[in-house]
């Protein structure tokens, strides 16, 4: 590995040719640095298959991406370090094993390729559908390593409501982990989608999340009732989606809370008493830029 001469901060450069030697000299340690941390990456790869665990970790990528820009000063626009760092990790994420995405795109140009592609970087391999069901089946078959699903909406026919089966817990468990996009504002041109990404393993947590809750419950239950159990329990909704299927008599519901919830959670037990049996469908960190709507 190359190495450089220490850069002298505090010499003044005079001239227009003495300031490019030193932007030559500043990209000369940058990329330095960045080889440097692609060893450290194949090091933590090795480690992290001796114990089983994978690679794709959007909590600490989030959690990375926020220290950075909690620290961060200087003329550098604060919307293009993300931007930066998400190539950077989508390229050492790609390092220690396969690394594509499958998108929902249901329609040419809605915009859930080009956020896909904006968080997962320039050279991911993307594979299009039209359809949930197929994103999700490319999951669960090991072909994609995680799926870019539209934001579920309250009035969506039972098609394109993926998030419903999720609540089969079929295997592979497939569970929410993160959302997009991750940071804001949207410049002009940005895609404006909202989406969710889904994966075939837990999601970790990055420190500051919002859980998904899916639950099976009776077709007579409002939402009222669904949100008065959430709260009595500990978990107040931030967010809820309410399914009716009439021909079933039943109906499913999405609630989003605060907090990152995991299975074994003494509130769930709780709140079983009162809306029934309830599916952890997983987290995702809070988007930074303002709070996920």
């Amino acid at each position: 590995m190359s190495s450089t001469a220490p850069i002298d901060e505090a010499a003044p450069a005079t001239t227009l040719a003495e300031l490019r030697a030193r932007l030559d000299d500043l990209d000369t340690a940058i990329h330095d640095l960045l080889m440097q941390r692609a060893d450290v990456v194949g090091e933590v790869a090795q480690l992290a298959a001796s114990r089983g665990k994978i690679a794709f970790r959007p909590g600490r990528e989030a959690q990375i991406i926020r220290r950075l820009l909690a620290r961060h000063a200087g003329g550098l626009p604060r919307q293009a370090l993300p931007r930066l760092w998400r190539e950077l990790l989508a390229a050492t994420t790609a390092m220690q094993g396969a690394f594509v995405i499958a998108v929902c795109e249901p329609a040419p140009g809605t915009g859930y390729a080009a956020c896909a592609r904006e968080h997962f970087g320039a050279l991911t391999p993307l594979r299009a559908h039209t359809s949930p069901a197929r994103a999700i089946a490319e999951v669960s078959a090991g072909i994609a390593t995680a799926a870019v699903l539209p934001m579920p909406q309250e009035e969506e026919p039972a098609a394109t409501a993926w998030w419903a089966t999720l609540l089969h817990r079929d295997e592979p468990r497939i569970h929410v982990v993160a959302r997009l996009p991750f940071w804001a504002p949207r410049p002009e041109g940005a895609p404006q989608v909202q989406a969710l990404v889904v994966a075939a393993a837990p999601p970790d947590p990055s420190g500051r999340d919002r859980s998904l809750l899916g639950f099976d419950l009776s077709a007579e239950i409002s939402r009222a009732r669904l949100s008065a159990a959430c709260t009595a329990a500990g978990l107040a909704p931030a967010a809820m989606i309410l399914r009716r299927d009439p021909a079933a008599q039943e109906a499913q519901g999405l609630v989003e809370v605060e907090g990152y919830v995991t299975e074994d959670d003494p509130r769930l037990a709780a709140l079983a008493d009162h809306a029934g049996r309830s599916t952890v469908l997983g987290a995702y960190a809070v988007p930074v830029g303002g709070d996920a709507p």
